[in-house]
């Protein structure tokens, strides 16, 4: 509910962004590569002019739906067994979570999970 109503607010209404990718950039949860021409340096990093309350309500949300969400807890463990840094992970769920909220926002509709669509 937290979530929902700060996304709500800073978004005004998700009016503010066309795409989740760019509220995920708004957020602090898109990584970006470190790169100068044509070389790579280092490992993707998030923006730290993000919006700090989004980005700690949707870690708290991203830690409860590895908990619960049988999906994005087999995607954690997978990318954890993949030998992944288990934040770099939580950053992604954290997108994941973005994109879901964007989607159902966008379409109208609640979210199905696809082990719901099937059985």
């Amino acid at each position: 509910m937290q979530i929902a109503l700060s996304l709500i607010v800073t978004t005004g209404c998700f009016s503010a962004f066309r795409e989740s990718r760019k509220l995920a950039c708004y957020a602090g949860v898109a990584p970006f590569e470190y790169r100068s021409g044509s070389s790579i340096r280092g490992r993707t990093k998030v923006s730290h002019m993000a919006n700090k309350k989004v980005k700690s309500l949707l870690h708290m949300g991203a830690i409860v739906a590895i908990r619960y969400d049988k999906q994005l807890k087999e995607y954690y463990d997978r990318k954890v067994q993949e030998g992944k840094n288990a934040m770099c992970v939580i950053n992604a769920v954290r997108n994941k979570l973005l994109a879901r909220i964007f989607a159902v926002v966008n379409r109208g509709t609640p979210f199905v999970s696809l082990n719901q669509h099937i059985a």
